[in-house]
Formats: C-alpha cells, structure tokens, sequence
C-alpha cells in the first residue's frame, strides 16, 4: 500500500508508525514544511512555507492561515501527481493546520484519515478555564468557534480520525464521535523507566542523583496552559518547608497554547518579578529545552513530578514521567483522571488550590510513605495500556491497514 503521511512538523505523532509501516512493506513518504528540517525515519518531501497573509484579526484569521496551508500542502500534491504519476492508496495528516482540507481534490480516490487531536471547545475546556489568564468572555468564545472550522471540515471530509486520549476524542461534536478511534502514540517503556543509577548534571556542575530530594517541572513552554504559574507560587512555602530540596524545570520562555503576558517578555520573569525575595534561586535551576537523554535522567531522578494542566491536550511529559517511575503531584483535571488515580497512581489536587498543591508536593519530599506503591502503579498504568510495541503500535498498524483498498 502506498501512504502518504503530511505534518507540518513530521514525524510528529507519527514516529513510530511510519517507519514501522514501511518496514512491513508499505511505500511510505511524508510531506512536510520546507522549514522542518527534523531528522526523519521514512523519505521526505517538503512544501513551500505559507506566506504572510492580510487577515482580519480575530473571526477569520485561523481559518485563513489554515486554508493557506492546506492548499500550499494540495499543490505539493498535485505537483507529486502530475509530475510523477504518484497516487497514494492512503493519506494520513494531522488535521490541526489545515494540511489535509482540499487532498480529496487532487486524490479523490485515497483513502483520508486524519490525526485529530482536539477540538477547541467554548465551555468545559481551556476557554474562561482560569480568570486570572483568560476571562470567559463573549468574545473569546466568538473566536473559538471560528477558529474550530478547519477542524470541523477536516474530520467531516475524512474516512476516519484518530485521537490519542478518551478525553480528547470527547472533544469533537457527538455527530462526528463515531469517525474517531482512540489510540495512544504510544511510550517506549523499555527506554522511558526508572534508573537507581540515574545522575542529572547541572549548568553549575553539581549532580543530583536518584533518591535526592528533587522536584521537577516539564513543559514544552513554561506557560499557564501547564500550571506554571500555580507551580511556580507553591514554591516559597515548599522551599522554606524543605530546605534540602532542588528544583529543575525544563521548558522553553515561549507560549504553545496561551499568549505571552502583556507586561514582561515571559512567564517565567513575570512569575519570578511577583515573588522577587521570596524565592531561593540557588536552588531553582531553569534548564530551557534540553536533550532526550537530559530529560531522561531528570525524570529518573525526580522525587516529585508535578503536573498540571488545563482541561486541553494531554502532554507526552506526563505518560513519559509515569513510565519512569515518577510520583506525580497532578491538577485534578480530566484529561489527567484519564491516566491517574488519586491515591492510587499519583496524587490529585484541584488545579486553582495553592495550599493543596504545597502540601502534595511537600508530602512528597518528606517522603511519602505511600511512594513506592504508587511510583509502581503509575509505571504500570503505562506499561498495561500505554506501551508502544505491546500495545500501541500493533493497534495502530492494524488501524491504518484496516483502510487498504
């Protein structure tokens, strides 16, 4: 079978699937951007990158750049077809740019399945979620509707779609429920594990090791979206309970989901301005973004992960973290009940409780004697329903061949 794979950031969630696909045979190829020059695991080709656009601000902005993109990606198509003949027997994209909205046009007869990650909400979700960030407001809800169009077109032209969590398949209008299947990416947990023998060197050249009293924090930008504000303001108390203790985070000074502020360049130095002098700097390290291995060890040597997040897209971090071995302090959240059970697996607390969220992860670093039980069925959880080649991986090849002509 002939698949073609389109992601303006491949791989993407597609990984490991598509060179698993390849290696049982299939003709795989990906379209990607030209500005994505990620190193890929199947044979890549590349379309222009959208220009700059005079849009509207608010009502027809997403869609515009979305429908750019996705007929910047169709002649990509088109010139693959014309050029060379080439006709994919399927087509998987993620549908959250627009790459995938007018590839009926130019292979009417491939099958389309889409990677459907979230539908934007206007209750229930992100939106109005925390008033401090983002008020509930008419307007915001306006644009949330107008910016869910191309999710909407892209998964009603599709055959299927594919999302990775419950929650995020609930997302998506009941009409269209049925075209979803919910199958994880997938965790490696025979990498992802946990390591007695982990070390986690720091920019000032000091070590923490496995069984150090270490709190970590990870997100792909440090950013409300993820809590970091709630993480952040829990830290004068948790630092003065625990004099021992060490804080890492890894995550860029950018925004993936939310805005920046409208006051500083970024989250982390509007947070530490708000709780200048009442912070131990010497014992917070910011790594930014940092190698694989580097984040490995730091899960390896965590003694309490934090998680937190707004009701939206589940982070790999924390499947990731839970493989590990990590106990983890989490946001009461559904996306998060998905895969935690208080008291169970990890520990909940209420996403807007500070004295909750202190005294968890301060519970932590004394030493819960709980951590052991827990720390094992989180990585069980993982390893019984999020595994890659156990479980993931083979459901997904099977997904995808499902659609052979």
């Amino acid at each position: 079978m002939k698949i073609l794979f389109i992601h303006q950031n491949f791989p993407g969630q597609f990984l490991h699937l598509a060179p698993a696909l390849a290696a049982r045979g299939h003709h795989v190829m990906a379209l990607t951007d030209e500005k994505n020059q990620r190193a890929s695991p199947v044979r890549v080709l590349r379309y222009k990158t959208p220009g700059a656009l005079d849009l509207p601000p608010m009502l027809g902005r997403t869609y515009g750049e979305m429908a750019e993109r996705g007929w910047v990606a169709a002649r990509g198509c088109r010139a693959l077809r014309d050029r060379h003949g080439y006709a994919p027997d399927l087509i998987f994209g993620h549908s959250g740019w627009g790459e995938t909205l007018f590839l009926r046009e130019i292979w009417p007869e491939a099958k389309l399945l889409v990677y459907a990650e979230l539908m934007y909400r206007t209750r229930g979700h992100d939106v109005g979620f925390d008033p401090e960030i983002s008020p509930g407001s008419d307007e915001a809800r306006v644009g949330t509707v107008a910016r869910s169009a191309h999710l909407i077109q892209g998964l009603v032209q599709a055959d299927a779609g594919l999302s990775p969590t419950q929650y995020q398949a609930k997302s998506f209008p009941p009409e269209l429920r049925g075209k979803l299947t919910v199958i994880h990416d997938g965790i490696d947990t025979q990498k992802v594990r946990p390591d007695p023998q982990a070390e986690l060197a720091l920019p000032d050249g000091r070590k923490l090791r496995a069984g150090d009293e270490v709190l970590t924090y990870v997100s792909r930008s440090l950013e409300p979206y993820r809590g970091f504000h709630r993480f952040m303001r829990a830290l004068p108390e948790v630092l003065r309970t625990r004099p021992n203790a060490q804080v890492v985070l890894v995550g860029a000074d950018g925004a993936s989901y939310g805005g920046l502020p409208k006051d500083t360049p970024s989250w982390r130095e509007k947070l530490l301005a708000e709780l200048d002098g009442r912070l131990d700097l010497a014992r917070i390290h910011f790594l930014g973004r940092v190698p694989y291995s580097h984040y490995l060890a730091l899960l390896q040597v965590s003694r309490v992960h934090c998680y937190l997040t707004y009701p939206f897209v589940l982070s790999w971090s924390l499947t990731e973290a839970m493989a590990a071995g990590c106990y983890v302090v989490g946001s009461d959240t559904e996306p998060v009940r998905e895969l935690i059970r208080d008291g169970e697996s990890g520990r909940l607390v209420p996403f807007f409780d500070q004295p909750a969220l202190e005294a968890a992860l301060i519970r932590g670093l004394a030493g819960d004697p709980e951590a052991p039980r827990l720390r094992a069925a989180a990585r069980d959880t993982i390893r019984q329903g999020y595994d890659l080649h156990g479980h993931c991986l083979p459901r997904l090849i099977d997904w995808v061949e499902s659609f052979a002509p």
